[in-house]
């Protein structure tokens, strides 16, 4: 794996992306849940609100680098800002 010149805050990204699609696996099935409508006017469930966050996310912090650049951990406080919105009106 070297030739993918992997570091700790890449393995820990992964880490992180895989331990949440684990988490919201065993919620699903231990606590099963019924789409619901919010402000997009689309039925999503707990899974479809994750794709949402981290795709926007991902756009938050690629703005943020075009935008603002290096201060990456402030962008962190606006992603858990989006995650917190999304799941809690989309």
């Amino acid at each position: 794996m070297d030739w993918m010149a992997w570091t700790w805050p890449t393995a820990i990204f992964f880490m992180v992306i895989a331990s949440l699609l684990i988490t919201f696996t065993i919620l699903a099935i231990k606590f099963p849940e019924t789409p619901r409508t919010g402000i997009l006017r689309i039925e999503t469930t707990r899974g479809d609100r994750l794709f949402i966050t981290l795709l926007g996310s991902a756009f938050i912090n690629l703005a943020w680098l075009g935008l603002v650049g290096a201060n990456q951990p402030y962008a962190l406080i606006v992603c858990l800002i989006y995650a917190a919105a999304v799941f809690r009106w989309v």
